[in-house]
């Protein structure tokens, strides 16, 4: 069983990867995070299933993620919510709030839910 500081890092290092330009472009591996159920809601004001955004990661454009302000919430002991603020660095800089539901399943956190809301940065 984790402690609540090992699954909040644990579950950071599964949102960093998931912000990585190479794994986003690597199919296998994000279909490793994500639940077979996972739904997103996207910062535009989409809805995607988990088919939906491994297609649409392989025709994004590449560029540097960083996150901040990560938190980890237990809801219970086999799920966490993680928050966090993301920063896109394009010109001009993309400013989100992000959350995301986790899932311990086989010994491994799987994504179910995740949602990006489009700040201005100062928030």
């Amino acid at each position: 069983m984790h402690t609540n500081l090992s699954v909040k890092e644990h579950l950071r290092e599964l949102e960093e990867q998931l912000l990585q330009p190479h794994v986003r472009k690597m199919p296998e591996r994000v279909a490793e995070l994500l639940a077979e159920e996972f739904v997103e809601f996207g910062s535009l004001g989409c809805r995607y299933n988990k088919t939906q955004i491994i297609e649409a990661l392989q025709s994004e454009s590449s560029s540097r993620w960083s996150l901040s302000e990560f938190d980890v919430s237990l809801l219970a002991p086999d799920v966490a919510l993680a928050t966090y603020r993301a920063i896109q660095h394009t010109e001009p800089p993309l400013h989100s709030l992000r959350s995301s539901i986790w899932m311990l399943r086989d010994g491994h956190w799987k994504m179910v839910f995740h949602q990006s809301t489009v700040t201005n940065g100062e928030q």
